[in-house]
């Protein structure tokens, strides 16, 4: 049997060229790194880096019912949406599980246009499809776009340079569409890192050319190439999820800490009943940030030991570069997931000592 070829962005050429390190990523040829990952993390904590995150999945809702469907499959509040902004959504199966983590849009009152994971998008696209019994149509707009993340205390500056519009006027989680690096482009002042920065979707045939643009604008503010293995620390010190970890289709928003993502008064959506009763029979677990207290690294998967006994996962964990310390988010029984709470963590079949923490782990100064 042959196996399937992975999926390429079109800036895979350019990453090859500048001596990255390839891997398999949900089915995608992506770059974990290239100068080394605490090297690009301290970049993009300090200065500016850039992503390649064309591998993530677009979806366009359009028509004079476009609102209702994202409504419906959506659990944040769409309708509260001014045009030109965004925000943090789920798409939830009807026992309340996560199909996926999305960003929603409001492009114009009748065109929402949704950021979905990359090796989620075949299958948010056929959920929301299903359920449209709306005057309205949805399309698979991933082959549309090209994906480039411009993130760090001075993305503002370089990003400024390659636009005629005013980015700095921009607010967090809005978006404005215009000409970047001399071709249309949809900026979005969104991320993935805990830093300032923007999303930069552009046509696909236009992002080499917009990388090679966005990389000679910063260089004089040292400007370098980010992968994957960088991305994954920096949101983890943010505490931000990521699906496949700290959510997936077993756990719920208000399980995972996402309750306000959840707007149970905006009428019907999909797993609404079921995170009512959840909500009236009470949680039984919850997402906790922990720091290592003995030593040792607590990575994905590992589990969690209280009095003894498994009592919980590690969904996220690896050393935290800006804390210089060893952290990580894990599912925990209800009443044992609070700060200051002593857990330990299964490391090589040794029991290693840890404890709940406030997350977020790291917060930039505003």
């Amino acid at each position: 049997m042959s196996e399937t070829p992975l999926s390429r962005t079109p800036l895979n050429a350019v990453h090859r060229a500048a001596g990255a390190r390839m891997v398999d990523f949900g089915g995608w040829d992506m770059p974990v790194q290239y100068s080394g990952i605490v090297d690009e993390h301290n970049t993009i904590r300090t200065g500016v880096g850039l992503f390649d995150v064309s591998h993530m999945g677009e979806i366009e809702i359009r028509g004079p019912e476009a609102l209702k469907l994202v409504e419906y499959v959506s659990t944040n509040a769409a309708s509260r949406l001014a045009l030109g902004q965004a925000h943090y959504s789920g798409l939830l199966y009807e026992h309340g599980g996560f199909v996926d983590d999305i960003l929603v849009h409001k492009v114009a009152d009748d065109s929402y246009f949704l950021c979905v994971n990359a090796s989620n998008q075949d299958k948010d696209f056929e959920h929301i499809k299903a359920h449209n019994t709306f005057d309205c149509e949805v399309e698979f707009a991933s082959p549309k776009y090209a994906q480039i993340a411009i993130q760090g205390p001075k993305a503002l500056s370089v990003a400024s340079k390659l636009t005629g519009a005013n980015l700095a006027a921009v607010r967090y989680y809005w978006f404005t569409d215009g000409e970047f690096a001399g071709v249309p482009a949809r900026m979005a002042r969104t991320g993935y890192t805990g830093e300032d920065g923007f999303e930069i979707y552009v046509a696909p045939d236009a992002a080499v050319a917009v990388w090679n643009s966005i990389m000679d604008g910063g260089a004089e503010a040292g400007i370098k190439p980010c992968g994957l293995g960088a991305r994954n620390t920096l949101r983890l010190e943010a505490a931000m999820s990521l699906y496949g970890h700290e959510i997936g289709a077993s756990i719920s928003p208000l399980e995972a800490g996402l309750g306000w993502i959840v707007k149970l008064d905006k009428g019907d959506f999909i797993g609404r009943d079921a995170l009512v009763k959840q909500k009236e029979k009470g949680l039984t677990r919850a997402l906790a940030g922990f720091e290592m207290r003995g030593r040792g690294i607590a990575r994905d998967g590992y589990e969690v030991v209280l009095d003894g006994a498994t009592a919980g996962w590690v969904t996220s964990g690896s050393p935290a570069p800006t804390l210089n310390k060893n952290i990580g988010l894990c599912y925990l029984p209800i009443n044992h997931a609070k700060v200051g709470e002593k857990i330990g963590i299964l490391i090589r079949n040794q029991t290693v000592e840890a404890e709940v923490v406030p997350t977020p782990f790291y917060k930039r100064s505003k």
